[in-house]
């Protein structure tokens, strides 16, 4: 039987012989757990960075709600602090030391003002009153509000039609204040008669723009225009008398145009305070009207608060020698003397009193 079947398994067909087996090649292996495998690391690392992605967007957008009005960022009634330029307040404190030394002297002239440094510029055109109402666009101007007294609200707010800018009715002391600092603009551009006319017009809308005024006549007394800067000397002093300064300032051109000196000196007087300056001004003004006793008193006055001014006590010698007070004459013409800041020919002069009383 083993014989036959051997016999028979060797001769068929069919029959699988030795050198076709072959062992499987690597290629032909079967991948598929490897695919799924990277599918999944893929997805994952997906995953990953689209959380952190969202976490990175949600911590730098910006949050929701309007963008902040930075012009509602001022207080509500806070009102900047207007002052003139530095070279309207050096020209304005000038004037003031100007004014204040007239020469206790009634025998001598008045002194001439020191020479202004004047930048020719062109005429100035006369300025028309402003309007009553002015409009400007509210997002091109600061607020700027009046604390100081009341005044009529603003009427409402104004949409021009396909323009989408708000426009609003202005206060006179608003408009008074853009026209100031459009002046104050046109300065630093070297367009003297532009900023002359805005100033004119900022003081006639508001008389009470004190700063507009005093840079105003800063520039009309540096064009050397006299009769307008005593002009708006004196509708500064008639708005509001508390203002020293500028009496003695309109107070000395007077005296050099003859005009009403001592009663613009007078008016001021109760607001003059302890200034010194103001006091040994009048004095010598009294000296020059020759109200000797009056003069007296104001120079003792001055004296008081600066008692190292030698040329007060030199025109005190003076007018308490014309009120026939000769010993205390004496002795003010000595602290005269020995005190600093006068003249050889101020010197030359006491001496000739000190002898003169002397004999």
């Amino acid at each position: 039987m083993l014989q036959d079947l051997d016999a028979r398994g060797g001769a068929g067909e069919d029959a699988v012989h030795q050198q076709d087996v072959k062992a499987v090649p690597p290629a032909e292996r079967d991948l598929r757990p490897l695919l799924i495998g990277g599918v999944a690391v893929g997805v994952l690392v997906l995953a990953a960075g689209g959380w952190y992605g969202w976490q990175y967007w949600k911590s730098h957008r910006v949050p929701p709600g309007p963008v902040p009005n930075i012009m509602q960022s001022r207080a509500p009634g806070a009102r900047p602090p207007a002052a003139a330029p530095p070279a309207a307040a050096a020209t304005v404190a000038n004037a003031v030391t100007q004014a204040a030394s007239v020469a206790p002297m009634p025998s001598a002239p008045p002194a001439a003002p020191a020479p202004v440094v004047v930048t020719e510029h062109a005429p100035i055109t006369t300025v028309s009153p402003a309007p009553a109402t002015e409009r400007v666009p509210v997002a091109a101007r600061a607020e700027v509000a009046d604390t100081s007294r009341a005044r009529k609200p603003a009427s409402a707010t104004h949409a021009a039609p396909g323009e989408g800018v708000v426009m609003r009715d202005l206060t006179p002391k608003q408009m008074s204040e853009n026209s100031y600092r459009r002046a104050l603009a046109a300065l630093q551009e070297g367009r003297i008669n532009a900023a002359l006319a805005d100033l004119d017009k900022a003081v006639d809308i508001d008389p009470h723009n004190d700063a507009a005024r005093q840079t105003y006549i800063s520039l009309l007394l540096e064009g050397r225009r006299t009769d307008d800067a005593m002009r708006q000397l004196s509708t500064a002093l008639s708005v509001d008398a508390r203002q020293p300064g500028l009496a003695m300032v309109l107070a000395r051109l007077q005296l050099e145009k003859g005009g009403p000196a001592l009663e613009t000196l007078q008016k001021t007087l109760p607001y003059a305070g302890n200034n010194a300056d103001y006091l040994g001004f009048l004095a010598g003004v009294l000296q020059r009207e020759q109200r000797h006793a009056e003069a007296a008193e104001q120079y003792r006055a001055a004296l008081a608060l600066v008692p190292d001014k030698a040329v007060w006590w030199m025109g005190l010698g003076i007018s308490l020698q014309a009120e026939q007070h000769l010993p205390e004459a004496r002795e003010a013409y000595r602290h005269a003397r020995t005190g600093a800041g006068l003249t050889p020919e101020l010197k030359s002069f006491i001496d000739r009193k000190l002898d003169q009383l002397s004999r």
